[in-house]
């Protein structure tokens, strides 16, 4: 349960999630212990929304702020879009239901619907805790989406592209990867659409001993959509992961990170760019666990926030006793090009190890009037002038990505972005 006292009246998002989980049982697929799994995220629903008074969801009113909830719509039909990256493999979800998938070299490809047909993603549908509510939604209702293995040692040669399309109403979908030791890939999720939805998505990641794993998140849903994804990983020993997240779209966005450097000599970065224009409300939430001696993490944060857009980011970095020689900083950084905007950012700390080296810092400011004066100065237009400074704000960390092609496919976003908001 959510909490322990007596419940309010359900709103009516609330009701709606409870009667589509009702309405919905029978042809969700799973074996008894998933049904269970269903059985328990569905009483957490029951027992209400999480509101402020929940720390985890101190920025986010979600009872508030999710105000409806379209119903499914099986005649609904989506289609896979052009790939991010040239050459990739598109492994699709079209309106929650896996399309045709792409054979890739030393990878085993499996729908969702039969891994939680057979059981196989039962342990995966528990909520983290009384506070999942993301998760308790998605193990409720999730109904297909993409297993992928990747074998000891295989270096995939081309980028995975998942691709989770909704064409209106609910999507739920689930897409689970374990990279094996010493393997080697580069992973894009795309989360977009078209039509007011609500749309719920986790990736459970197992990154194993060695292995490099860079997984980009873009995220461009409809100016009427609601969002709620997580991203949820372990790190064995000597293993690196790179997660990039951009949000660029949606009403109502959720997007939480829970990684746990769980091996020795692991290695963790995060590096986001929230572009946040018009009503939208953009909410990053990330739980980094330091459970292993000397592991690294550095998590960078870029926010652009115009109109009436809203934006918070709360990053908890937590340091086992074990965890000594750990490495861990944190930066959010935020442009406000509008005085009705606004950005709240929380970074917080818990170490308890003594032999660490751990920071965090986060700013909040306007455009540089002094540069904009330079640019414009010299014969370059007010706006032009501002989408320059945005662009070199955001692209110092993009610019971090070290494949060319990723760069020019982000930088791209950024520009298509910036031409609409700017």
């Amino acid at each position: 349960m959510m909490n322990m006292r007596e419940s309010p009246p359900r709103t009516a998002a609330e009701t709606a999630l409870v009667q589509s989980f009702e309405q919905r049982l029978s042809d969700l697929p799973g074996d008894g212990e998933v049904m269970a799994m269903r059985d328990n995220a569905a009483e957490m629903l029951k027992a209400g929304l999480p509101t402020r008074k929940v720390e985890f969801w101190h920025y986010t009113d979600l009872r508030r702020l999710l105000a409806s909830v379209p119903e499914f719509d099986p005649a609904a039909s989506a289609s896979a879009i052009p790939a991010l990256l040239k050459g990739s493999a598109i492994l699709p979800v079209l309106n929650g239901t896996a399309g045709k998938p792409a054979a890739i070299e030393g990878v085993t490809v499996v729908s969702a619907a039969e891994k939680l047909a057979d059981g196989g993603l039962a342990t995966a549908l528990q909520p983290s805790g009384p506070e999942d509510a993301v998760g308790a939604i998605n193990a409720a209702l999730v109904a297909d989406g993409w297993s992928l293995d990747i074998a000891d040692g295989t270096v995939v040669p081309q980028p995975i592209e998942l691709q989770n399309i909704q064409a209106g109403g609910q999507v739920h979908s689930r897409f689970s990867v374990a990279l094996g030791k010493g393997a080697k890939a580069t992973i894009v999720e795309r989360q977009t659409g078209e039509g007011g939805a609500l749309v719920s998505s986790v990736a459970d990641v197992v990154v194993g001993d060695g292995a490099e794993l860079l997984w980009l998140v873009v995220q461009e849903q409809p100016d009427d959509a609601t969002q709620l994804s997580q991203f949820k990983a372990t790190i064995g020993r000597d293993a690196r992961l790179t997660l990039f997240v951009m949000n660029a779209g949606g009403k109502l966005v959720r997007e939480e990170v829970r990684v746990e450097a769980k091996g020795e000599g692991g290695e963790f970065k995060l590096r986001g760019v929230n572009l946040l224009a018009g009503s939208t409300h953009c909410d990053v939430t990330m739980v980094l666990d330091h459970s292993a001696p000397a592991t690294n993490s550095t998590e960078v944060i870029r926010n652009v926030v115009t109109d009436k857009a809203e934006g918070a980011f709360q990053g908890q970095i937590r340091v086992a006793q074990p965890a000594q020689k750990t490495d861990a900083k944190m930066a959010c950084n935020t442009l406000l090009l509008s005085d009705e905007g606004g950005f709240s950012a929380k970074p917080e700390l818990e170490i308890f190890a003594d032999d660490v080296q751990c920071g965090h810092g986060a700013t909040v400011a306007e455009i540089d009037r002094n540069h904009l004066f330079y640019l414009m100065a010299r014969g370059v237009d007010e706006r032009t002038a501002r989408g320059l400074l945005v662009k070199a704000f955001v692209a110092e960390i993009i610019e971090e990505m070290e494949d060319d092609a990723i760069v020019e496919a982000l930088e791209a976003k950024l520009d298509g972005w910036f031409a609409k908001h700017g």
